[in-house]
């Protein structure tokens, strides 16, 4: 059945669920976390080199702590990653940042994140993007990463439970992938579903080895890969059965 629902009534709506998602004990910040993640942006991100407006305005809004379990989340705005459990890690915040601006976001952009693990990075992109869709192969993780970001107010992300190996053929192409684990190779089905002109960041190598974070770059039937500086990511998890 169509709404009947008035503009104005749907304005006042949005109004008071956003008043209430912010009074909620979990989602209030302390002038102090807030001061933290603004001299984390400051410190971290601008001193080394991200320069995109949009990217640093994401960072400074997506809040990192509300994506970390607790006693954690108190060190949410420090220079490094954090366990989120299950063997998975949030990543440091200058790295989010580095592949956020790496993928050139635009606000059209329908952006396909591999390893959803906490949602932060999610949120970050859901600050900038259109649509963020973010696949997770542990289930744990993903209903975390799903309620945090409802938690959070980011109606732009839809969350799934499953193999990120295959990505998600049913809403691609994809203007930006962004994968957030180490495989041992670049997974053809996330080529095969980016966008012509589209990029893809994405950590290449094993646990024991060197990995690169490595951009990939689709022009028709041309895929060009450069990398970008060497990390150290959790594995590609892939299911049992694969």
């Amino acid at each position: 059945m169509k709404s009947t629902k008035t503009p104005e009534f749907k304005y006042v709506a949005g109004w008071m669920l956003s008043a209430l998602l912010m009074s909620c004990p979990l989602i209030a910040e302390t002038d102090a976390q807030k001061e933290a993640r603004m001299n984390m942006v400051e410190t971290q991100i601008e001193a080394r080199g991200v320069e995109n407006p949009v990217v640093l305005e994401a960072m400074r809004n997506a809040k990192r702590h509300l994506f970390i379990p607790p006693p954690r989340d108190r060190e949410a705005y420090q220079d490094r990653p954090l366990p989120i459990g299950h063997g998975q890690t949030i990543s440091q915040p200058y790295i989010v940042a580095l592949m956020t601006e790496l993928v050139q976001p635009k606000e059209d952009f329908k952006v396909l994140e591999i390893g959803a693990g906490s949602g932060y990075q999610a949120a970050v992109l859901a600050e900038i993007v259109d649509q963020v869709y973010t696949v997770e192969i542990v289930e744990p993780l993903s209903k975390w990463a799903d309620e945090r970001l409802k938690l959070a107010g980011y109606e732009n992300v839809t969350v799934k439970h499953a193999d990120g190996y295959h990505g998600w053929e049913e809403h691609a192409p994809f203007d930006a992938i962004v994968v957030t684990a180490a495989a041992p190779h670049i997974p053809p089905p996330l080529i095969a579903q980016l966008k012509d002109g589209g990029r893809m960041i994405i950590p290449v190598g094993s646990r024991f080895r060197t990995q690169q974070l490595v951009l990939v770059e689709k022009n028709g039937d041309d895929i060009t890969t450069r990398n970008i500086l060497p990390v150290r990511f959790v594995p590609f998890t892939r299911a049992d059965s694969d």
